[in-house]
């Protein structure tokens, strides 16, 4: 039967029941480095879990023990497994019975800077094929302010489910950090923000199951604000101490010994630290969710724009730096042999969406160098949609003969499992962009 307005405190009361004897049980749409996490941790709390997700060969593996992403155990996906509180599957039907389901995926841009939504949409549609009356619906995807009440409840609606009536429906968004050592999905504040109060309500209950700190907020679009603010306020200050390193590097000044000097002030002072570029599913694009729908409101969002431009500069920048340190050796760029450190965006995972590293393969192979990777993360790349000229290629060994072999090493990603000094002892030139190795040797530039 539809659940009314008037009968929310008793879907209330009944998911307390629920929840204390456990029989509470929660949808995961999407089994990636968001949705994973949280359906882990809702097993690990003692709820039951269905996760579900179109890539038959992820869901076999997460039901055979095995973890597809790195920094998430195998002994911990198999724990879940074995206690039969946690199951995958490629069929939406699994979602039939849920009490609640979180919808966990990619919300991309499209070539031409606009939100793509499609991963969305065609997720809230299985959820609405599948969903019991009276079920919690959750999104988590990173989004501009609006799609909750705009996109999804729609979808919801054309199905017969009314959000507030006989379906509910919260915003959540996605914090996790992989590999992250200080802060786990457990321990990181989840703000939650409801359509509407019943909705807003029974989201924080059910987060209060696994998170230490639930931040309730008033509405869906506050929260979805929130999430854009966090990766805007990280794009515009990493594009400005990018902007910075160019400046004093033609000054001769280290950007990062001025860095360090700086956050020795306790108060009004926060360090960001420069790279070869953004990477990761967050920065690169979520800020471009708030500039077009900003535009709708006749806005122009410069700072966002600005410090998007900044950063999208840093490989070239990065490549100039490349190209004066062969030169020094009597080397051009053309014809050189490149042997690129990291393919992953950020320290010790096995992730290389939007990584900056891919940015300058491409540019250097279009300058006619021969290019080569290092990263014991990710041991073979298969290409990337967004540099089709890209070609499938493994992971170097790093030896003193692959390193020998390679006009310049170029330091993307700062792995802590390389030693770097060995490689400083085997390379001819390094070209450090992560402030790993000390400045002043005569084969070691940063850029």
């Amino acid at each position: 039967m539809p659940v009314k307005n008037s009968s929310a405190s008793k879907l209330s009361s009944q998911w307390q029941a629920k929840l204390q004897n456990r029989s509470l049980k929660v949808g995961i749409m999407g089994l990636g480095y968001v949705g994973l996490p949280l359906g882990l941790l809702f097993a690990e709390k003692g709820l039951q879990v269905v996760g579900v997700d179109p890539d038959e060969r992820r869901t076999r593996a997460l039901n055979q023990g095995r973890s597809p992403i790195r920094h998430i155990k195998n002994a911990r996906v198999k724990a879940a497994v074995t206690s039969g509180l946690f199951r995958a599957t490629a069929d939406p039907a699994g979602l039939k019975d849920v009490d609640a389901v979180l919808i966990c995926v990619p919300t991309p841009l499209t070539k031409q800077r606009e939100p793509d939504l499609s991963y969305v949409e065609s997720s809230t549609e299985w959820v609405a094929a599948n969903i019991k009356p009276g079920c919690l619906v959750v999104l988590e995807s990173t989004t501009y302010p609006g799609t909750t009440r705009d996109i999804v409840a729609p979808i919801l609606k054309k199905a017969g489910l009314k959000p507030g009536t006989n379906v509910f429906l919260a915003y959540s968004p996605e914090r996790e950090d992989p590999n992250n050592a200080t802060f786990s999905t457990a321990s990181i504040p989840k703000v939650v923000g409801g359509t509407d109060a019943a909705s807003g309500k029974l989201a924080v209950m059910l987060y209060e199951q696994i998170i230490s700190k639930v931040v309730p907020v008033t509405s869906a679009e506050v929260a979805e604000a929130a999430k854009l603010l966090e990766n805007i306020f990280r794009s515009v200050n990493i594009a400005m101490v990018n902007e910075l390193k160019i400046v004093f590097d033609r000054m001769g000044i280290d950007i990062w010994e001025v860095v360090n000097a700086a956050k020795t002030k306790p108060f009004g002072f926060m360090p960001f630290y420069p790279g070869p570029g953004l990477g990761g599913h967050c920065i690169p694009i979520d800020p471009f969710y708030l500039t077009w729908k900003a535009r709708e409101f006749d806005i122009s969002t410069k700072f966002i724009e600005l410090a998007g431009e900044v950063n999208t500069n840093m490989p070239y920048f990065v490549v100039s730096k490349l190209q004066d340190a062969l030169g020094s050796k009597g080397k051009s760029l053309r014809g050189s042999r490149v042997l690129l450190l990291g393919l992953a965006y950020k320290r010790d995972v096995d992730d290389f969406r939007e990584s900056p590293t891919l940015k300058l393969m491409d540019i250097l192979e279009r300058n006619k160098c021969r290019v080569d990777y290092h990263d014991s993360y990710i041991p073979q790349f298969p290409g990337d949609h967004h540099f089709p000229k890209l070609k499938p290629r493994k992971s170097r060994p790093l030896t003193q003969k692959t390193v020998a072999e390679a006009d310049a090493v170029l330091i993307c990603t700062d792995h802590t499992n390389v030693d770097y000094r060995a490689l400083a002892r085997w390379a001819d030139v390094i070209v450090d962009t992560r402030n790993v190795l000390p400045a002043g040797g005569k084969n070691i530039f940063r850029a």
